[in-house]
């Protein structure tokens, strides 16, 4: 179900305090945990520290750190957090965000039949015989022994946490979780006082021990529960008639509740990305509150990044505060721009994955698309304090528009030049695209904020090299971020075939009838989209060289998503061939083992290759597409970069276009 957006009311319910166990948030917004990859070794480190202070500097009322592992046979990812390990980099944690007024909370976790054998080099451990949906690895079933030792590990890592000056910890009951795995019947298939018992369901056993043992230790701290309620297989997991029952059992024992969703079989369901609606949760969160009855404060997630929606949740009861992750991933400063009347100028999430979902073989540092310096506090300013004259950015894309805000933030007398008649065209191209909608968020806020900052733009203006000679002439600097253009075809190309780039195909109302060939080399989003956007016209066919459509969608959590729905839309999928003749009325396939070629109809072809720069008409600096045609991450990053390169380098007081 669709969750309404409803106008904010005058007092913002997300900016009052709430307490668990005695303790008070100074706002009902939480930063949840999550994988960074900015462990030392398997410790909390520096980089840690700088990125949730950074958290707490911007007004976020609780903070729960990224999930250690209570056992040291559970080393779910590389630079998975151990908790054993974890006590000095809590303190300084502790430490950073205490004089901000935030709550800090450690997540404490083993993530079971989900974690890996590849770097302990030893069985992984669950309550059953179940081998993982992802991995296929079938676990140890745990004994007696083992059972102990990992309640021994949840209670000396709540020591730990309170010892270390945090204000609690928060135990995982979510998506990669063995304490999920014993609560499920998909995973829990014990006879013993761990499974069902002689006597009647015991499932809920291990959760009840595992809290009585936290609870003992954190003593007058609080003990929050992360809960899948829904895990998205009817047939045996927890539903959420029969999470709401756990829940009931649980919120009693607990100071907060956090209800998400997720299982084995859905790995990708408690972060999707912009395809699934923002609030998606909303309603279990509802249910599952009504089921506990005040017995615990109940934490919504779920793609929740418009603090507006966030609101909602709040005064129509259907939460009691707000996880906002992803949110103030992107914005800091989210609570802050809300307490001071700015919510204007809160950055937005594009709910995309490709920067801040970090659990893949590349082992990225967590960052932000249309914030990289998200996780790179140590090293990339956030902005410079001056920047004197004139500037003048050439290209009104991404790179350009975040050239030219912060260089105008910094002081800068800033030019925008841009061929088209809007800032960002391209990118609002792209936002027609089926879950591409977002994308228009991030180029209305560049627009808007370089508005508000003051920067000029001249639109529908191609720069000349005679202007940007007279600019440098009078002392002005130029940043080139020309942006992209279509590359040439790397097949044949037959008189009277028709061949679209992404951009032109999004860009006309009418392809004309016909069958449609996308041809897509890279196996990224774009190729997905246009397929998706076109199904409905039957007929279209998607295109790869590789065994699996949409390959490098495996790092956004959407690959099996997209391939379900391109089958269930329609979309012919053909794989492993090589595009090398378009003509008239038909496509030429390789197979690029065999040689082998066929043939498919095609009125339409429409490439979602890579593009190249526009042919250089200026010098350095120069960012984004102009170097190179990426994502929209380096755009951003490169353009700021730029920006906050000129600082007291930028000395000329005027120009053709001074005003």
């Amino acid at each position: 179900m669709a969750v309404p957006f409803r106008p904010p009311r005058p007092t913002v319910h997300l900016l009052e305090p709430i307490s668990f166990a005695g303790r008070t948030a100074r706002n009902r917004l939480m930063f949840g945990p999550h994988e960074t990859n900015l462990a030392r070794g398997r410790a909390i480190g520096d980089a840690h520290v700088a990125y949730y202070r950074r958290r707490a500097v911007g007004g976020v009322g609780t903070i729960v750190t990224e999930t250690a592992s209570v056992h040291p046979l559970d080393w779910p990812y590389e630079r998975a957090p151990l908790a054993a390990d974890c006590g000095p980099g809590w303190h300084a944690v502790a430490d950073a965000c205490r004089p901000h007024g935030t709550l800090v909370l450690a997540s404490l976790g083993h993530a079971g039949l989900q974690g890996s054998s590849a770097y302990s080099q030893r069985e992984t451990w669950a309550p059953s015989r179940v081998a993982d949906a992802v991995t296929r690895e079938l676990p140890k079933m745990m004994e007696a022994d083992d059972i102990a030792d990992v309640l021994d590990g949840f209670a000396a890592a709540a020591a730990l946490a309170r010892s270390s000056g945090l204000d609690g910890v928060e135990l995982n009951a979510g998506q990669f979780s063995l304490i999920r795995q014993f609560l499920s019947g998909l995973t829990n298939q014990r006879w013993d006082e761990w499974g069902l018992g002689d006597d009647g369901a015991n499932r809920l056993a291990f959760a009840r021990a595992v809290i009585a043992r936290v609870r003992h230790e954190v003593g007058d701290g609080v003990v929050g529960l992360r809960l899948s309620c829904d895990e998205l297989a009817p047939w045996a997991g927890l539903t959420p008639d029969a999470a709401s029952a756990v829940a009931a059992e649980l919120a009693p024992l607990v100071d907060y509740l956090v209800v998400v969703r997720g299982s084995i079989y859905s790995a990708d369901a408690t972060r999707p990305d912009a395809h699934v609606p923002a609030g998606f949760n909303l309603d279990l969160v509802g249910q599952v509150r009504s089921a506990v009855a005040g017995a615990a404060p109940v934490v919504a997630q779920g793609s929740i990044v418009d603090w507006g929606q966030a609101e909602w949740a709040l005064t129509d009861g259907r939460a009691d505060a707000v996880e906002m992750t992803r949110a103030l991933i992107a914005d800091p400063d989210l609570p802050d721009k809300l307490a001071t009347d700015r919510a204007g100028q809160i950055r937005p999430c594009l709910l995309c994955n490709q920067k801040c979902r970090v659990r893949d073989g590349r082992n990225p540092i967590v960052s932000c698309v249309v914030n990289p310096t998200t996780g790179f506090e140590l090293h990339e300013p956030e902005s410079v304090d001056v920047v004197r004259g004139v500037v003048h950015v050439v290209g009104a894309g991404p790179a350009g528009l975040e050239a030219a805000r912060v260089a105008a933030a910094a002081g800068a007398d800033v030019h925008v030049w841009e061929s088209n008649d809007r800032p960002c065209s391209m990118v609002r191209v792209w936002a027609q695209a089926p879950g591409r909608q977002p994308l228009a968020r991030i180029a209305d806020w560049l627009e808007s904020e370089c508005n508000r900052l003051g920067v000029e733009f001249h639109l529908s203006h191609t720069v000349t090299p005679e202007e940007v000679a007279d600019w440098e002439r009078d002392g002005a600097r130029v940043v080139r971020c020309t942006g992209g253009r279509r590359r040439p075809p790397e097949y044949a190309v037959v008189d009277g075939a028709v061949v679209l780039d992404a951009l032109e195909a999004l860009s006309l109302a009418d392809l004309g009838d016909g069958p449609v060939v996308i041809w897509d080399p890279i196996g990224g989003p774009i190729g997905i989209s246009i397929a998706e956007g076109l199904a409905h016209r039957g007929d279209v066919s998607l295109v790869t060289q590789d065994q699996i459509a949409g390959t490098l969608l495996s790092l956004t959590g959407d690959l099996a998503s997209a391939s379900t729905r391109l089958l269930q839309a329609g979309v012919r999928i053909v794989k492993y061939r090589e595009l090398r003749v378009v003509a008239p009325g038909e496509v030429v396939l390789e197979d690029p083992l065999t040689g082998e070629r066929n043939s498919l109809p095609a009125n339409v072809v429409i490439d979602a290759g890579h593009r190249i720069p526009v042919d250089p008409i200026l010098g350095e600096p120069s960012a984004g597409d102009a170097i190179a045609p990426r994502t929209l991450h380096e755009a951003i990053l490169e353009g700021r970069r730029v920006a906050i390169a000129l600082a007291d380098a930028v000395v000329g007081a005027g120009s053709g276009a001074h005003r």
